[in-house]
């Protein structure tokens, strides 16, 4: 079983920015950006309301192998990796586990989870199951998952193998230390290479959204408010001025 380090995180205010922006205009501006399909698929939203963005710290599973995992992690909890993953934790940090869509193993429990909340953690993605969901939904976290189960995480198929590695969750490719955005709509993966500039065109694609949504909702034009065309553009400029006074 593999153990590597920390996570190299940017800063907060990139994140922040990020978790005002939302999944689907990330998902769009993404594609725009040449990231066809930034959805980890299969994980769901569990905390209805819920909308975070943080770097990932990831956790990897793979087909429990009897030559390789033993009993003895209980005669040792040092020995158990899962909880090596959240020994990194950080205030608004999003644990992103690939457990290779099992639904009969729950990769963290109340207490794992307790101490993912205490620590400043702000939600996870999981492509898979955890247990004790009744008393982890009380803990403020943001819950994207396969489902529930009442096994634990290495009861039945699989088994944690790595820390901070590149992972595949929901089919998408997450690097340790990239940004997930997740909501109601679902968790997408933003490459931290990209964050920064992604940040600077949804944010100015969510204002003329706003605009837009007002004029739509007034019963303007579906043809000149979405998109917004050149025509609109001086009514936006002006509006938008006026916000920014």
């Amino acid at each position: 079983m593999i153990q590597t380090a920390d996570i190299q995180r940017g800063p907060r205010d990139l994140v922040e920015g990020l978790a005002k922006v939302g999944s689907a205009t990330a998902s769009g501006e993404l594609y725009r950006m040449g990231i066809r399909d930034p959805h980890l698929h299969g994980p769901v939203p569990w905390t209805p309301g819920k909308a975070i963005a943080g770097y990932a710290l990831t956790l990897q599973f793979m087909p429990k192998r009897e030559d390789l995992y033993g009993q003895d992690e209980y005669d040792d909890p040092e020995k158990q990796l899962h909880r090596h993953a959240l020994y990194h934790t950080q205030p608004g940090d999003i644990i992103v586990v690939d457990a290779r869509a099992d639904m009969s193993s729950g990769v963290f429990g109340e207490m794992m989870l307790t101490y993912f909340a205490g620590k400043g953690g702000a939600g996870a993605v999981i492509d898979g199951c955890i247990r004790d969901y009744p008393k982890a939904r009380e803990l403020g976290l943001g819950f994207w998952m396969r489902g529930v189960t009442p096994n634990f995480h290495t009861q039945t198929n699989i088994a944690p193998f790595a820390v901070n590695v590149p992972i595949a969750c929901g089919n998408a490719l997450v690097m340790p230390g990239d940004i997930i955005i997740a909501d109601d709509d679902g968790a997408v993966v933003v490459p931290i290479a990209l964050a920064p500039a992604l940040l600077q065109v949804a944010s100015e694609h969510a204002e003329w959204e706003d605009f837009a949504r007002m004029r739509l909702a007034e019963g303007g034009d579906l043809r000149k408010y979405y998109p917004l065309t050149p025509e609109a553009q001086p009514e936006y400029e002006a509006w938008r001025a006026r916000q920014h006074r």
